[in-house]
Parts: C-alpha cells; structure tokens; sequence
C-alpha cells in the first residue's frame, strides 16, 4: 500500500506540471494583455521582462500552501485514502477544464477553479460520510464553505468595481492626455509617471512581495506603519525621474507599462502558485506524515496534521517557476487567450470573434438612448471640446498595435492598484477579473466599441463573465463525479481516468493546433488592418476575396460530391459529414463578410461604393449556394436515414453525367480565381445557361412522367431525385451571378 500511495503522490506531481502549464497559459492574460496589445516592446522582450516577474514571484514565494490543505475541507475528519483521492479528482479535473478555456482563448480564473474542484469532491465523499456516520457528522464538520462564498462575492465585486474604475480613470486620462498625446506631455508626463510608478510600488508592497520569502514579520510591520511615508516619498522621487527620463527623449508610458508587466507576473506568480502546486505538496505532506508515524492503514488514519501550517521546499519552488517560465515563452495558447481580450478591447475594429445576441442588443439599444439624452442636454461648446479630446483618428499607435500607451498604462496601473486597495480592505477582488474588467472599461470610455461593433463586444464580454460561473459549476460538478468514480471503482477506475484525461487534453490539442492553423492563414486581413494606406488595403482586399471564394467553390465542389455520392449509394455517413460541415460554413462566411466589409471602410470611399455592391452580391451568391446545398443534404438524409427506397440506377445514370458537367464549371472558375483571367467568366457564364437548360429539361421530363405514369412505387424516391434537380439548377445560376459580381469587383475602376 506504501508503493500504492507513493505512486499517486508522483504521479499528482507529473499532473502539477501539466497544470502549471495550463494555469500559466491562461493567467498570462492578466500581465500581458495592455503591453501585447499596445506594442509597448517588442514581444520577445515583453515575454522577457514577464518571466522574470513570473520567476522572481514563483522562486520568492513564502510556499504557505493552506487553502490546499485545510482551507475547503476540515482534514481531521477525513482519512489518508480520501484525500488522495479528492487531491487527484482535483488535479484532474483543473487540467482539463483549464486547458478547455485556453484551447477556446476564454481567460478564467485558476483559483476559482481549483476552490470549486476542492468543494465539489470534497462535497461528494462529505455525503458519504454523513450517511456512514449516522448523523453525527454535518456539513459544517467537514467543509469550509465561507471560502466558496467569498469567491463568488469576489466574481461581482470584481466585475462591477474594476468595470467603473476602468471607465472613468481612462476617460480622464483621455481628457488630459487626448489621442495626440505628443504635445500634450511637457509637465504633465513627469506628474503621471511619478503616480503610476507609485501606484505600482504600492501594489508589490501590499500584494506583490508581502508573501514573499523573505518578508519577515518586522518588515511586514515596518512597511504598515510607514506605507504613507513610502508612498509620499516614491510619489516625489518618481516624478521626478520620470520628467527627466522625458526630457532625455525615453517613452515614460513605455516604462510604466514594462513595469506594471513586471509587477502583475511577480504578484501573480508569488500569490496564485498555490492553484498549481498546492494540492501536490498536500499529497506529499500526507503520505509523508502516513510514513513518519508508522500508520499501516490509510482507510484508518485521519489527517489531522494537515491543519499545521507548511513551508515548501526551495526546490519545488524554484522547479515551478522555471515550468512557468517555459511555458509562458512557448505556449501558444497563452497568445490565444491574450488575443481575445486584445480583440474585445482594441481600438479600430478587428475581426469580431463573438456573435450578436439578444442582451447585448438591449443594453446597447438602451445606452444609445441615454447617451441621446445625455447630448442633447450637453452645451454644445462643451460637447465640440470633449470631442475633441477624443479625435481617434489622431491615435498615435504603435506599428499593429489595439490600442495606445495611455490606456495601457491606465489598464495596468489601475488594475494593480485595485487589487492592492481590496487586499488591504480584505475584499475578495480576483486578479483576473479585475484586469480583464478594467481593460473592457477603459475600452468603452476610450469609444472604442463603436455603433459597428459594439453589440459583438458586450456579447463577448458577457460570454467571458459568464465562463467565469460556468468554471465554477463545471468545476464543482466534474470534481465530484471523478471522486467518486476513483473512490468506488479502485485502481481500474483511477486507470480509466487518466486515460480519459489523455484522450480529452490530446483532442482539444489538435483542435487547437487546426483553429491556429487556419488563423494563421489569415494573416492578410490582420496585415489590412494594420495598414493605414488605402491603396495598400485595396490591393491586398482584392486578393483576400478572391482567396475565400477561392475556398468556397473548392468546398462547394466537396460537398456537392459527398451528397450526391452518399445519397446515390445510400451511404449515411458522408451525408452527416456534410450536414455538420454546412452548419459551420455558415459561421464562416459570416465572418468573412464581417472581416471584408471592415476593410471596405479603410479604403477610398468612392471605390467602396462602387466595388461594394458587388462584393455584396458575390458573398451572397455564396450563401445562398450554402442554402441550397443544406437543402439537398437536407432531404438526401433523411431518405437514406429511413432506408427508403434508393435512387433507380437509370436515374443515376442520368444525373452523373450532368454532375460531371457541374463540377466542371465550378473547378474552371476556381482556375480563374486562380490566375486572375477574369475574361474566362464571360465563356463560363455561357455554360452555365448550357447546364442548367439540360438540369431544367430532365427536371420537366422527369415531372411530365409522374403525372403520366399511375405508379407510385418510386414517388418518395423521385421527389427527392427532383428536389436534387431544381437545386442543382439553382446552383448553377448562382455561380453564373457570382461569377459577374466577382469580375466586376476585380476590375479596376476604369475598365
């Protein structure tokens, strides 16, 4: 049994390796999101001056790991074999649920989730035990559930206080230091950087390293009764410095912004290792408290000792933080969650990720009329000098750059420095939230969701808040059931389990690794939003078009085949193939219309009235082709699915041929696509009148010979058959007017 439990003490360290990986991955949003998003360096060395913060936090920590130990659950009242198994239920489960919102690029909150994975497996054996013990033992014996309370209070607080926060201080901010902020620094740079620095020096002494190693209780004391003097001194000297860095041509927003990077990976790293680390070391500290007293029988020894504080090995923690370190320098998924709340907040428009819905409609429906009511009692000279503090088009950005320095400096020093007030007030404020919530804030008072996009950013926002309740639930709920599995079922079940884990983390990889892949082909839109040359972005729109129509008859192509072909063979799979794949094309070309309308409106004005039309008609031969696909695989499927009769082989020798022909028009338009030849459209579009004159005469002699023929043995089978035909015809006449929209869009204006 010793060699039993040692195995699973290893093997929860093999999982906190995997954890770190994934908690690091998702938490980097926190530090990294307002320098990513405003270029404030280079992104090497961005990734640089966080790991040092991560490493100096991870490797400085003070190693207390109590809430893994006895801050959910009351140890004394559970035995050695429970908690090993509530430690790996835990485990398990926060792998796999972090690395599901990190392959989705939702940011989430790993304290959250590993508070909820302790409460759900420990509720779920808690049950068990009440019931065992004849009503001896309550809830109140073996949970802590104050912890659980003070999270979800957490959730609000966090989003209502850091959202305000966010919206005013950068409204302010944009009001001194507008988007032209150049000539508007002189003496206010020094004023600003002296209280960012200060508020950032604030946040590490009261957040950042009072959990430190080497903050002994004199320290800590000494910095209580001096904070005012500390601050007063730092606020003087900074400003100081930072006019002088001014003088001497050194970007202070720069600085500032680096800083609070550093600040924000060190406090994080120092204060959320725990979420990682904790539940192993609790594992550890079991099984070597079961060996030290000579115990015999895990089911038998209760854990106590657990309730003791623990100091965690150097060794462990410097072991951490050199996992995290790597892995904040090679995870991709990392980039995939900052990009999410980069593109939730910056400040053109970008390629909306979220949808439209319903709550997001209304409240911005509801904010357009207060904000008509709030103009018109505005004065007017007040009204013409508030905008123009906030000419956007004036934006001094970095090359690719969301959104400006000011606000990123605002994002990270604000975000600090809340935190650091609800630490000292005891308020339950996540770091994670508090971030997120502050840029989505200072996104909205910097007019960055616009009439355009505003409805997709609130339906985002609400999708990430609302992730943050689902990690809760799910963590509970998934933590509970795994328990109990691995507590009833013994090792085969403890087995099945991490092979379930295996399989999950492996698909949700490659799913990730096919998202980024077809993300990266898609460079050419990011590099149009990027560009602020007209010219440039209509050359380059030109060939993004052509390449997703490009794509789109390709996939027509395929699935035209896989319909017919499994409706003809009365083959069920490819049919369900192309439903699934139909479902998703139509979210594709959503965002392929929402992306390439986007670029029409940095480009020249009168080009994009004219060229729009027929964009607009070419995008929406496409969906209509969509359409009519749907509705062939529609009908095929649910023939083929009730085994009804298959399709008489003379009507199959019928069809093929004109298929044939089909395909053919649709592989020749890809070739012009191709090189450009717009000329060929004129020969093909006289094709197509050709095809679909022989669709339209075998579809009338079809239907003459059903109203003559008295037999109605074939009828299910032939209506389906004819269905196939009038679309198909449809089809064709579609790619005929998208094949006009795409030449005369290609065309230069003066053809």
């Amino acid at each position: 049994m010793d060699f039993f439990l040692l195995g699973i003490v290893v093997f929860l360290f093999v999982l906190a390796i995997f954890d770190l990986v994934v908690g690091v991955s998702n938490d980097a949003v926190n530090f990294l999101n307002s320098a990513i998003g405003a270029k404030a360096a280079s992104f090497k060395t961005i990734i640089a001056v966080a790991a040092v913060g991560v490493f100096m936090g991870a490797t400085m920590s003070n190693g207390m790991m109590d809430i893994a130990r006895h801050g959910i659950f009351r140890p004394e009242q559970f035995y050695l074999n429970e908690l090993m198994c509530i430690f790996l239920a835990v485990m398990i489960t926060d792998i796999i649920l972090l690395d599901i919102f990190n392959s989705l690029g939702m940011p989430t909150s790993t304290t959250v989730s590993m508070v909820f994975e302790l409460l759900g497996a420990t509720f779920a054996l808690a049950i068990f035990k009440m019931n065992a013990s004849g009503g001896e033992l309550t809830f109140f014996d073996l949970l802590n559930t104050e912890k659980a309370l003070s999270v979800i209070l957490g959730i609000f607080m966090s989003v209502a206080i850091a959202f305000f926060f966010g919206s005013l201080v950068q409204y302010i901010a944009r009001l001194i230091f507008t988007f032209n902020n150049k000539s508007k620094l002189k003496w206010k740079i020094g004023i600003f950087g002296g209280i960012a620095t200060t508020a950032i020096i604030y946040f590490l002494l009261i957040k950042g390293v009072k959990d430190l190693s080497f903050m002994t209780p004199e320290y800590k004391q000494w910095i209580h009764n001096n904070t005012l003097m500390i601050v007063c001194s730092c606020l003087v000297f900074f400003t100081a410095f930072m006019q002088i860095l001014h003088w001497c041509k050194v970007n202070v927003f720069k600085v500032v912004v680096l800083l609070g990077t550093f600040s924000l990976a060190m406090a994080f790293a120092g204060n959320d290792l725990v979420n990682f680390i904790g539940v192993p070391l609790a594992g550890l500290s079991s099984y070597q408290d079961y060996v030290a007293t000579g115990a015999t029988d895990p089911n038998s020894m209760l854990m106590d000792s657990l309730n003791g504080p623990a100091k965690t090995p150097v060794v462990f923690l410097i072991g951490a933080g050199i996992i995290m370190v790597i892995s904040l320098a090679t995870s991709k998924k990392a980039y995939n969650v900052v990009k999410t709340s980069v593109d939730l907040s910056r400040q053109d428009g970008g390629d909306e990720m979220f949808g439209s819905s319903k709550v997001a409609r209304s409240i911005v429906r509801s904010f357009v009329s207060v904000s008509t009511w709030i103009v018109s009692v505005t004065p007017v000279s007040v009204q013409h000098w508030i905008n123009e503090r906030f000419k956007r088009d004036e934006a001094i950005l970095e090359d690719g750059a969301a959104f400006d320095l000011v606000r990123a400096s605002v994002n990270l020093v604000l975000a600090g420095l809340l935190i650091a007030l609800g630490t000292s007030l005891k308020l339950p404020l996540s770091t994670t939230y508090v971030t997120f919530m502050v840029a989505m804030g200072s996104s909205l008072a910097d007019r960055a969701w616009g009439r355009e996009s505003a409805v997709f950013r609130i339906t985002g926002v609400l999708s990430v808040i609302g992730g943050w309740f689902i990690t809760a639930g799910v963590a509970f709920a998934a933590a509970a059931i795994i328990v109990l599995i691995i507590y009833f079922g013994g090792t085969v079940a403890m087995v099945a389990v991490i092979i379930f884990a295996v399989i999950v983390l492996i698909k949700t990889n490659i799913r990730f690794r096919k998202k980024a892949q077809e993300e990266k082909k898609d460079e050419l839109f990011n590099a149009m939003i990027a560009s602020n040359d007209k010219k440039e972005i209509w050359t380059m729109l030109r060939k993004h078009i052509s390449g997703e129509m490009k794509e789109f008859l390709a996939y027509t192509v395929e699935t035209y085949m896989q319909i017919t072909d499994g409706f003809i063979n009365e083959d069920l799979k490819p049919l369900r193939k192309a439903e699934r794949s139909l479902i998703n094309e139509k979210t594709s070309l959503k965002s392929i219309r929402r992306k390439e309308t986007l670029c029409f409106r940095k480009i020249d004005k009168a080009l994009a009235i004219e060229k729009s039309t027929w964009f607009n008609l070419g995008i929406n031969s496409c969906v209509s082709v969509m359409y009519s696909l749907r509705r062939i695989c529609e009908y095929c499927k649910e023939h083929v699915d009730n085994n009804f009769t298959p399709l008489p082989d003379k009507y199959s020798v019928e069809f093929l041929p004109l298929r044939e022909k089909m395909m053919s028009l649709f592989v020749r338009s890809i070739d012009v696509l191709e090189s450009g030849n717009y000329e060929e459209t004129v020969e093909i579009r006289n094709e197509c009148e050709e095809v679909m004159a022989l669709l339209s005469k075998t579809y009338k002699e079809l239907f003459y010979s059903l109203q003559e023929d008295e037999s109605t043995s074939n009828i299910t089978v032939t209506y389906v058959y004819l269905n196939l035909l009038q679309e198909s015809q449809e089809i064709v006449h579609l790619l005929r007017q998208f094949l006009r929209a795409e030449r005369k869009l290609q065309q230069s204006i003066t053809q």
